[in-house]
């Protein structure tokens, strides 16, 4: 069967999503995740944006082995250098670049005319290729692209050494009838197309990014990219475990492998909902909280006698297993490291430690501990900041009742490692806790999200608060969890604040330069 190569973009295009802010720490987590997904290549960030994207993209390529690594650059020398200096040291380096090339965007974006767009295309393909071994060059809304324009384009950038192509659907426009005629356009027209892989990369602008990559697929493309969840841009990228799922269930319709290993899409798809604060809706395919789910007496009836009844996907296959017992209270710490490398976690020495005594906390409030609750106490651990200066929650107090004002009693250490402590009223609990935190921590603080979920399921479940919120003008996201809401709460909102001073901790100094 063919073989289709997978490109993710969660680091990039699906951190773009509105209100997602990955700090370093949480980025290479999830590369390592999708590296052990099987990605063949990831897309860690857009190292000229920022300082600190920079930073995390050189990390993850010098981290990550066995998943090219690459990162986003405009058609600039500068871009292209700043990129360079953060993939040089990756196993196998490449540069994603693009370039618009639809009427539109040329005539009120770039304000440039065909001619000029061909030509600085061409320059910067053969400009990257000064360093980079494989270089991607994307045609930005090739969806509504000259057929014709664009075939002179992909020949040129092919023959100044480009090695993969890629025609987006950047505004989620087309239908799986246009793009497949597309795609079978540029096979059958660019003369060295057969030197280079084409790519799709699909928006879900309305509904159709994973069933127009499939169309691309069976009209010649030979790379799919999207993101874990389908999250990104707007309304999001085409669902790469959707599409993985599907090749597998039909086979008989889309005769096409990858080297995603099904059976990580499950804990994949939890990491990346758990660290952008995205949460995966119950009815979504393949990951969904109800994907397995069967409420219609005929439908239990039937899944009973046979699973293939309702079921065409099994839990299984995609890394769903039933919550048992995994450790109690009087498990040791061998057993514990056991157990968390089994789960994909590599931490060091004094990581392992506090990682354990967090679980024997939890043991002793909570009476089966599950792979769940693991999974949210070693991915805390993991993206902790703790080599930085910050907020740390000593002790709080709530008292409220339906006859009574909500009063917070709140005491913090400053970075400064000064104690502090205040109490504030609020219409609510949390609302009185966070008036209490705002009057402690010395920032300008305005938030502008809050959710909270259960981790599993029962009374004794963790509780997991996420917030988004505005930092002295920056837009941070905090996460915190425990087995009290009002806990989970608190740790959130200092999480979010305590961003600010890791985004802005020193770093290696950026050495690239433009020219």
């Amino acid at each position: 069967m063919p073989q289709i190569n997978v490109f993710d973009t969660t680091l990039r295009d699906g951190e773009q999503s509105p209100g997602v802010n990955l700090n370093q720490l949480e980025k290479l987590e999830i590369a390592k995740q999708l590296e052990r997904f099987g990605v063949d290549i990831m897309e860690a960030g857009f190292p000229a944006s920022s300082q600190g994207d920079f930073e995390g993209v050189r990390q993850i390529a010098r981290t990550i082995k066995n998943s090219s690594v690459t990162g986003l650059a405009r058609a600039t020398p500068k871009d292209i250098d700043i990129a360079w200096e953060a993939l040089k040291d990756a196993t196998e380096p490449r540069l994603h670049v693009f370039l618009a090339t639809s009427p539109i965007h040329m005539t009120y974006k770039l304000k440039k005319t065909p001619d000029q767009v061909l030509e600085t295309a061409v320059d910067m393909v053969y400009y990257a290729k000064k360093n980079f071994p494989l270089v991607q060059w994307s045609a930005e809304d090739a969806s509504r692209s000259d057929k014709d324009f664009l075939v002179r384009v992909i020949e040129q950038v092919i023959d100044a050494g480009a090695n993969v192509i890629n025609l987006p659907d950047t505004v989620g426009y087309t239908t799986p009838e246009e793009f497949g005629t597309l795609f079978r356009y540029v096979r059958e027209n660019v003369r060295n197309i057969h030197k280079v892989h084409l790519s799709a990369h699909c928006h879900d602008d309305l509904g159709m990014a994973v069933v127009n990559t499939i169309a691309a697929v069976e009209n010649g493309a030979t790379q799919i990219e999207g993101t874990i969840n389908g999250i990104g841009e707007r309304a999001g990228n085409a669902a790469l475990e959707e599409i993985a799922v599907t090749f597998n269930i039909r086979n008989d319709k889309y005769p096409y492998t990858t080297n995603l290993v099904l059976k990580e899409i499950k804990r994949t798809s939890d990491l990346v909902s758990k660290l952008t604060g995205m949460p995966v809706p119950p009815n979504k395919a393949v990951v969904g909280r109800n994907a397995f789910a069967h409420e219609s007496g005929i439908h239990q009836d039937g899944v009973l006698k046979n699973a293939s009844t309702y079921e065409i996907i099994t839990p299984e296959l995609v890394g769903i297993k039933s919550n048992d017992l995994v450790l109690g209270k009087h498990s040791g710490r061998h057993a514990f490291k056991d157990k968390i490398e089994h789960l994909g976690y590599q931490l060091t020495d004094d990581k392992v430690m506090e990682a354990f005594q967090a679980f024997k906390q939890l043991t002793d409030k909570k009476k089966e501990v599950t792979d769940d609750d693991l999974f949210t106490i070693l991915t805390d651990i993991q993206t902790d900041v703790s080599d930085v200066k910050k907020y740390e929650l000593v002790s709080f107090q709530v008292q409220y009742g339906s006859s009574n004002i909500p009063t917070a009693t709140v005491a913090l250490t400053t970075p400064e490692g000064i104690r502090v402590e205040n109490a504030c009223t609020g219409q609510g609990s949390v609302e009185a806790l966070y008036n209490t935190l705002e009057a402690l921590v010395e920032e300008k603080i305005h938030l502008t999200d809050y959710s909270l979920k259960s981790v599993g399921q029962g009374r004794d479940a963790l509780a997991v608060a996420h917030i988004k919120m505005n930092v002295n003008g920056e837009s941070v996201s905090g996460r915190g969890s425990a087995q009290d809401v009002l806990e989970a709460s608190a740790k959130a909102f200092l999480n979010g604040v305590n961003r600010v001073f890791f985004n802005k901790k020193p770093t290696a100094k950026q050495t690239a330069v433009s020219s």
